[in-house]
């Protein structure tokens, strides 16, 4: 199967949490610049990220509850034309992300274009909606999220080359237990927090079945300033087949 190079890179604290109250720490500091840096050593022409972080700072917020009934679309995959080669890509299986453009725009990152991936579930309606910002999108499974599928639609349809997958803990450990990860970087803050609902970097939707854990394969560690560290894993274990 065709796909892209896919590495799950995050910044975690010292209790393996990826969003909360440490993030704020002055000593997260120095990991939060390394994360950023390493960003562009992997060189990715594509960032996916689930729809809970992309309404935390990506997505105009929710999608209206009145959506247009019309012009009506087939659920058929539909690239927008688009004027860059950077895309930010949406795991957003039922349509609930609202939109103000087709292109976001982030301090120090490239813009890009969105691809929404959507499933089955989705209210045909949202893909007027799509259109109405010249927004793409792909189906990827009826009920939940193919990685498999929508792996090689971004290769064949957007031909993406690099996929960073960010977060959250959900969909990263959907791709994870799919055997789709190349790679996974952790840029660890010397910062705890104890948070109890805070995020960790790999999380089991309650729909999924059980897995056994996995294991990882250290490629490399390197310290970071102020005491962090960023440590590059392979998978070291098969993988099975699942969706988010």
């Amino acid at each position: 199967m065709e796909k892209p190079f896919v590495v799950c890179h995050m910044l975690t604290s010292l209790d393996g949490k990826i969003d909360g109250a440490y993030m704020s720490a002055p000593e997260c500091s120095p990991a939060l610049a390394k994360y950023s840096e390493i960003r562009g050593f992997y060189g990715c022409d594509a960032t996916l990220y689930g729809t809970t972080t992309m309404l935390g700072g990506y997505s105009a917020g929710r999608a209206p509850d009145e959506l247009p009934d019309s012009p009506a679309y087939p659920m058929e995959d539909y690239a927008a034309p688009s004027e860059v080669q950077n895309y930010i890509i949406s795991g957003d299986p039922t349509g609930v992300l609202g939109w103000e453009s087709s292109y976001i725009e982030k301090k120090g990152r490239p813009r890009a274009h969105v691809i929404e991936v959507l499933t089955g579930q989705v209210d045909p309606r949202y893909l007027a909606y799509l259109r109405q910002f010249d927004i793409s999108y792909v189906f990827a499974g009826e009920e939940t999220l193919d990685c498999a599928l929508f792996l090689h639609k971004l290769k064949t349809m957007f031909g993406i080359e690099k996929l960073m997958v960010a977060g959250g803990g959900l969909i990263n450990w959907s791709f994870d237990q799919a055997g789709l990860l190349d790679e996974v970087s952790i840029v660890m803050a010397p910062v705890a927090d104890g948070s109890t609902s805070a995020v960790s970097i790999f999380e089991k939707a309650d729909f999924l079945p059980e897995r056994k854990p996995l294991a990882f394969a250290l490629k490399e560690m390197e310290r970071v300033n102020g005491g962090g560290l960023w440590m590059r894993y392979m998978t070291a274990t098969p993988m099975m087949e699942s969706g988010l």
